[in-house]
């Protein structure tokens, strides 16, 4: 029997700025900032290092992450160059995660949405991107996913511009 499939959790915009005024330390807020601006796993922000960002293409250089895979994905709003004294952030990725819960937990996220995660702040990236008519082609690719199917689930979390059509055409 198949296994029913949820959506995933994400963070919108208004979350995410109560999630950065409730966490202290900057190298946590850069790490938040980067998942959720860059789409970046907890694992890839770990691994960050400072030559891996180039201002002058805007963009940052993700080398083997998950299936081995290289990408290149956008310098989130917000990161400048005094955030590169902090990478690597220097701890691990269960302090990340811990880290994360506790500041989601101080600015009352947890209430409305209780399976909040690290990995809620990449689906909040892909979310806005589909908010935003980023094309589902360019998102997959920002992403890192090799199957478009995978990228879609984002168009059902933000079912805004199918709605918007079915308006227009009725």
């Amino acid at each position: 029997m198949r296994k029913p499939k949820k959506l995933p959790i994400a963070l919108d915009k208004e979350d995410f700025a109560k999630l950065i005024q409730n966490t202290k330390k900057d190298k946590h807020k850069v790490a938040f900032l980067l998942g959720f601006g860059a789409g970046l796993r907890v694992s890839e922000v770990v691994k960050l290092e400072p030559r891996n960002i180039d201002f002058g293409k805007q963009s940052i250089f993700i080398r083997q992450a998950k299936g081995s895979k290289d990408r290149v994905v956008p310098i989130p709003k917000g990161f400048a160059p005094k955030h590169l004294k902090i990478l690597p952030i220097g701890i691990g990725a269960r302090a990340l995660q811990f880290a994360f819960h506790n500041a989601a937990k101080k600015a009352g996220l947890l209430e409305s949405k209780p399976e909040l995660h690290f990995h809620s702040l990449r689906h909040g990236f892909a979310t806005n991107c589909v908010a935003n008519n980023i094309p589902i082609h360019h998102i997959r690719t920002l992403m890192g996913h090799s199957n478009i199917s995978t990228t879609n689930v984002y168009l059902e979390l933000n079912p805004k511009a199918a709605i918007e059509s079915y308006l227009e055409n009725f």
